[in-house]
């Protein structure tokens, strides 16, 4: 679907065919984040059950992690989580927003044998187990820096040919990192949106993207965002001018109706769920008279809602 915010029209299209709603001189940032098999299966030193699912590494030494943890009762600080291949957990503290803080040994290795032991955290609305063809299938092919827990689902639609029949229309493409985790997908419980608290998801903007933004900027080109993860890193990191900052650090910014946006000038996005945050971003970014109307057709069409569904173009 596209919709032009200009005019107010909505129209429509197919993937294959969406370099020709590129012009030259736009400007294409791409989140390069690779999704890490992050469910984790295991028992307590009591022998129940317990499920570990990581969400974000923590930035202190070790392999430190904010987790959630499914369990017949919750653990208490200290308890030992005894894993697969002889990967052990301790459970730290409780954390933020129903997550616990998680200590992982050994830390030598400890990312090849999350490979050999983790499984693809797949969205749970499928209800199938993880396979093998996942750990590529669930991946974008820019996909390159390990740690998102889901995909950044809008660049899910993109191969290798349309990227190089973009870049052919005189269309720059950079990368941008934001590894996604559970601030995407945490539903908005609050009744205030300005209670509603992100959770923070570690973010890297390199100088590159930095240069090819500002250069966009200076010569009236549009930075087009793919998906909501790279419009948050870019926002996040904009500075009061609009300028964009280079650097890592851990975005936990909630775009919503009533923001101004600094960076970004056109959007694509999947179709997402009432009382998420991602319908916020999109709400802020296309004016909720003119998303509404879009949702309103795209029922009507029968368009794919969900992580694998179909696709909007925002400019």
């Amino acid at each position: 679907m596209t919709l032009d915010r200009g005019s107010g029209t909505v129209g429509e299209t197919i993937i294959a065919e969406i370099a020709g709603l590129f012009r030259q001189g736009d400007l294409l940032v791409v989140n390069d984040t690779r999704v890490i098999p992050a469910r984790l299966l295991g028992k307590k030193e009591s022998g129940g059950r317990v499920e570990v699912f990581l969400v974000r590494r923590l930035l202190q030494p070790g392999e430190v992690w904010q987790c959630l943890i499914r369990a017949s009762k919750p653990p208490q600080p200290g308890a030992m989580l005894i894993l697969a291949a002889g990967l052990t957990a301790r459970v730290v503290e409780r954390g933020e927003q129903e997550s616990w803080t998680v200590s992982f040994l050994p830390v030598e290795g400890f990312p090849e044998l999350l490979e050999r032991i983790g499984s693809m955290p797949l969205p749970p609305y499928i209800r199938r187990s993880a396979g093998d063809d996942d750990r590529e299938r669930y991946q974008t092919v820019f996909a390159r820096v390990k740690g998102a827990v889901a995909a950044p689902t809008a660049g899910l639609h993109f191969t290798a040919g349309l990227l190089q029949k973009i870049r052919e229309r005189g269309v720059e493409v950079v990368p941008l990192t934001l590894h996604v985790g559970l601030g995407t997908f945490m539903p908005i419980r609050v009744e205030k949106l300005s209670e509603h608290r992100m959770h923070r998801e570690y973010y890297s903007i390199p100088a590159e993207t930095v240069r090819a933004v500002k250069l966009r900027k200076k010569e009236g080109g549009r930075v087009i965002a793919l998906g909501t993860t790279t419009t948050r890193a870019l926002e996040h990191a904009a500075a009061g001018d609009g300028t964009l900052r280079q650097g890592e650090g851990e975005a936990d910014i909630f775009i919503c109706p009533g923001y101004t946006f600094k960076i970004v000038d056109a959007l694509i996005t999947n179709f997402h769920l009432p009382k998420s945050t991602l319908l916020m971003l999109v709400s802020a970014f296309t004016g909720k008279e003119l998303l509404f109307r879009a949702y309103a057709e795209a029922v009507e069409r029968r368009f794919r809602f969900f992580s694998y569904g179909d696709a909007m173009f925002i400019y």
